[in-house]
C-alpha cells in the first residue's frame, strides 16, 4: 500500500438488498486489475462472484457476511468492504461504516429510494461517512436516474448533485454524459475496458447545458473562487472538483454518478470520483477515550511515527483460528509486535498479519496509520482498541442493535448438542446480534437475531459446517401463575411409622400480593408453632411456589400469613412443618381462585408516517394496547404494551406491511391476567405436555 496517506481510500460500497453492490464490487475488481475474469452473483458458471465466497452466499445469490479487499486505480490505494444489503445482517453494514473514511451508495436506477436505503443512509450519518452516490442498472426496463435523484432529496435530505446524465436508458444505455467535461463517454469492448469520450450529441446538449448549469450552481456554494469563475466564465475542471470534494467531506453534498455495473457501463468514472471527492484518513477526524484521564476524549492523528492505536471492528473464525480484522488509526504495526488489548489488559504477540482479498490471505510484514489489515491468533471482542503498550486509549465501540426475533433450537442427538455447541459459541463471538441463551425455565435453547432470514442462515451453518442436525420450533413463552382471592387452610401433617413419627399443624390464609412476587407473614402468638419451626413453615410454602397445579407453571403474587397452628414435643421436627406448609398451600390455591398471567411487552414502532394506520392494525390484532403516539412529519413512533405469545412472527408482519421501513424494540413490561377462553387453551396444552414428558 501506498506511503502516502493523501492517496488511500478506505470505503465501503452499501445499499438496499439487489441493488448491484456485489456486481459494483466484481467490476472493480476487474478493472483495477485485482480479478481477471468477471463472474456473475447468480451466474451459471458455478464460481459466483469473487466477494461471495461462502456457499450459502452463492445459493442464495445475497451478501451474508461483509468481505474486505485492497486494489489500486491510477496512483490510489483503495480497502474496500462490500456490505451485505439484507436488514437481518445490519451488524456488517454497522461496523464497516465504523471503520471506513467514505462509502458509495448504490441506488438501483428502477427502485431508487428503498428501505435499506434509509437504514444505511441513517448509519452513514451516525459515524459521519461522507459518500457519492451510485444510480445503477440504467439498463433495466423502467430505469430513470431523474426519479432517483429526486428521492434523494425528498426522502435522504440528501443535496444531490448529478455530475452525469444517461447517454440513453434501458435497451439504448450506451454510457453517460460527463457534465464536468462536457463529453459523452462511452465503454466498449467486451468488459467495456475501452473508454471514448466524444462530443455530445445534439439532441442531447440542451439538456446537458442546463444541468451542467444547475450543478454548477449547486456546487459554487462551497468555493468562492468557483463562484468568481463563473461569473467571468473562466470555469476549470479543477475548480469544480475541489469544491465537489470540499462539499462532499463537509456532509453537505453527495454527488451522483450513474451507469449500469452488470453492462460494464460508468464504473471506471465512479473509481475517479471515489478518488478525488471521498476523504483519505486525513481528512477524517477520530476521537478515542484516555483511560488514564477519567476517559477524557482525545483526537487521534494518522501518523506513522506516533503510538500505535487500533480498533478490532470484526471476528472470523477460520480454519486457521480466529481471524480479527482491524483498522489502524494511528502508528505502525509489524509482524512480532506485542500489542495490548486495553479492555483486557492482555498482551499479545502478532504471529501473523494478513491483507484481505474475499477469502485469499496475502501475508505481510508491516501495516501503518489508515490500513486495514486481518490478525491471526488474536483473542478478542468486536469492538476491542489495541495499543502497543505506551497509550490506553479505547475506540468508541460500535452500535449494536438489539435482537427482535428469537427460535428455540433442539439437537436431534449427542454428537448433534456437541457440535451445536461448538456452533453457537463461535457465532456468538463473531456476530454480536445473534444472541444464545439456556432458557433455564424451560430447558429450551433460545437463538435471538434480526430477522427469520439471519436465524434460518445461522442454522443452515450450524448443519453445513458443524454437521449439527437440529430442529427449530417457536420458543415457549414464561407464563406464571397467581390467585385472585382470599383463601384460609387450617392443615395438620402427621405421620406415624414406629418410633419417632412426623406431626405439625398450620394455620391462616394466602392473599394476592399486589406489590411482591412472595410474602411470609408471621402472626403466631403464644408460642402455637415453637419460633425454631417458622423458617420450617415459609420454606415448605416457598416450595410449592415452583410448579402451579392449575397448568404447572410458577406462582407469583402471593402473600402467605399464619396465625395458629400446634406441635407436638417428641414428633414436630423441621420436616413436619415444611411438609404441614405444603399441604397447607396446596389446600387453599384451588380455592383462592387461580388464574393464568402473560408477560406484556413495551413495544415501541419508528414507521413513515404514511404507514401508521397499517402499523397500529398490525399491532390491534395481536391483542396490543395503544399506549401513545407520536409523529415527527416524517416519522411516527407508536408504543404499545403486547403479550409475548402474539410478537413471534411480527418483524416479519411488520416489515411485509410497511415495505420494509419499519423497525421496532421490544422490552419487558409487566405480568397480566390472560382471557380465560385463551388460559384454558394453554393450561390443557401445558398438562398435555407434563403428561408426554412423564411417560418418557
Amino acid at each position: 500500500m501506498s506511503a502516502d496517506l493523501t492517496s488511500l481510500r478506505n470505503i465501503g460500497i452499501s445499499a438496499h438488498i439487489d441493488s448491484g453492490k456485489t456486481t459494483l464490487t466484481e467490476r472493480i475488481l476487474y478493472y483495477t486489475q485485482r480479478i481477471h475474469a468477471i463472474h456473475d452473483v447468480k451466474g451459471k458458471d458455478g464460481v459466483g462472484a469473487k466477494m461471495d465466497f461462502m456457499e450459502l452466499e452463492k445459493e442464495r445469490g445475497i451478501t451474508i457476511q461483509s468481505a474486505a479487499t485492497h486494489c489500486s486505480w491510477k496512483d490510489h490505494s483503495i480497502n474496500i468492504i462490500d456490505t451485505p444489503g439484507h436488514v437481518d445482517f445490519t451488524i456488517e453494514v454497522e461496523r464497516a461504516l465504523r471503520v471506513l473514511d467514505g462509502a458509495v451508495l448504490v441506488l438501483c436506477g428502477v427502485g431508487g429510494v428503498q428501505s435499506q436505503s434509509v437504514t444505511v443512509d441513517r448509519q452513514m450519518l451516525r459515524y459521519r461517512v461522507p459518500r457519492v452516490a451510485f444510480i445503477n442498472k440504467c439498463d433495466r426496463t423502467g430505469a430513470d436516474p431523474s426519479r432517483v435523484v429526486r428521492q434523494l432529496k425528498e426522502r435522504l435530505n440528501h443535496n444531490a448533485v448529478p455530475l452525469q446524465i444517461p447517454l440513453g436508458l434501458e435497451s439504448n444505455h450506451e454510457g453517460v454524459i460527463d457534465l464536468i467535461t462536457m463529453k459523452a463517454v462511452r465503454f466498449e469492448g467486451n468488459h467495456g475496458d475501452i473508454i471514448t469520450q466524444e462530443e455530445i450529441p445534439s439532441e442531447l446538449l440542451a439538456e446537458a447545458k442546463e444541468k451542467r448549469e444547475q450543478m454548477l450552481d449547486a456546487i459554487s456554494l462551497f468555493s468562492d473562487e468557483l463562484t468568481e469563475a463563473i461569473l467571468e466564465d473562466r470555469v476549470t475542471e479543477d475548480l469544480v472538483h475541489e469544491a465537489i470534494r470540499k462539499g462532499t467531506l463537509a456532509l453537505e453534498l453527495t454527488p451522483v454518478l450513474m451507469g449500469s455495473a452488470y453492462k460494464n457501463k460508468g464504473v471506471q468514472l465512479l473509481l475517479d470520483a471515489v478518488c478525488r471527492y471521498l476523504p483519505s484518513p486525513l481528512d477524517v477526524t477520530n476521537e478515542a477515550l484516555d483511560l488514564d484521564r477519567n476517559e477524557a476524549l482525545v483526537s487521534i492523528r494518522n501518523a506513522h511515527d506516533l503510538p500505535l492505536v487500533m480498533l478490532a471492528f470484526k471476528l472470523e473464525v477460520s480454519r486457521y483460528g480466529q481471524l480479527t480484522y482491524v483498522r489502524l488509526y494511528q502508528g505502525t504495526l509489524q509482524k512480532g509486535d506485542t500489542i495490548v488489548n486495553t479492555r483486557t489488559e492482555k498482551r499479545t504477540k502478532v504471529g501473523r498479519l494478513i491483507r484481505m482479498h474475499a477469502d485469499e490471505m496475502e501475508d505481510i510484514d508491516s501495516a501503518a496509520a489508515g490500513d486495514i489489515v486481518a490478525l491471526f491468533g488474536v483473542d478478542c471482542a468486536s469492538g476491542d482498541t489495541f495499543t502497543d503498550g505506551q497509550l490506553r486509549y479505547a475506540m468508541t465501540s460500535i452500535h449494536v442493535p438489539n435482537p427482535v426475533i428469537s427460535l428455540a433450537v433442539k439437537p436431534k442427538d449427542k454428537k448433534a448438542e456437541m457440535s451445536m455447541s461448538k456452533a453457537l459459541a463461535r457465532f456468538t463471538k463473531e456476530d454480536p446480534t445473534f444472541k444464545a441463551r439456556l432458557d433455564e425455565e424451560t430447558g429450551e435453547t433460545i437463538i435471538s437475531g434480526m430477522g427469520e432470514l439471519h436465524l434460518d442462515v445461522y442454522v443452515e451453518r450450524m448443519r453445513r459446517e458443524y454437521q449439527a442436525e437440529v430442529e427449530t420450533g417457536m420458543p415457549k413463552v414464561a407464563y406464571r401463575e397467581t390467585i385472585t382471592q382470599r383463601a384460609d387452610f387450617n392443615y395438620t401433617h402427621k405421620k406415624q411409622t414406629g418410633g419417632a413419627g412426623q406431626f405439625g399443624r398450620v394455620a391462616g390464609y394466602l392473599e394476592p400480593a399486589v406489590e411482591s412476587e412472595f410474602e411470609f407473614v408471621n402472626q403466631i402468638t403464644g408460642g402455637a408453632i415453637p419460633t425454631e419451626f417458622i423458617p420450617s413453615c415459609e420454606k415448605g410454602f416457598q416450595a410449592c411456589l415452583s410448579k402451579g397445579s392449575m397448568a404447572g407453571f410458577p406462582i407469583v403474587g402471593v402473600r402467605v400469613t399464619i396465625n395458629d397452628g400446634a406441635a407436638h414435643s417428641v414428633d414436630s421436627s423441621d420436616m413436619a412443618f415444611q411438609q404441614a406448609a405444603i399441604g397447607a398451600f396446596r389446600e387453599a390455591y384451588t380455592k383462592a381462585a387461580p388464574i393464568l398471567l402473560e408477560p406484556i411487552m413495551r413495544v415501541v414502532v419508528e414507521t413513515p408516517t404514511d404507514f401508521q394506520g397499517a402499523v397500529l392494525g398490525t399491532l390491534n390484532q395481536r391483542r396490543g394496547m395503544i399506549v401513545s403516539t407520536s409523529e415527527d412529519g416524517v416519522f411516527s413512533t407508536i408504543e404499545a404494551e403486547v403479550p409475548l405469545a402474539e410478537m413471534f412472527g411480527y418483524s416479519t408482519v411488520l416489515r411485509s406491511s410497511t415495505q420494509g421501513k419499519a423497525e421496532f424494540t421490544m422490552e419487558f413490561s409487566r405480568y397480566h391476567s390472560i382471557p380465560r377462553s385463551i388460559a384454558e387453551g394453554i393450561a390443557a396444552k401445558q398438562r398435555e405436555e407434563m403428561q408426554k414428558a412423564q411417560k418418557k
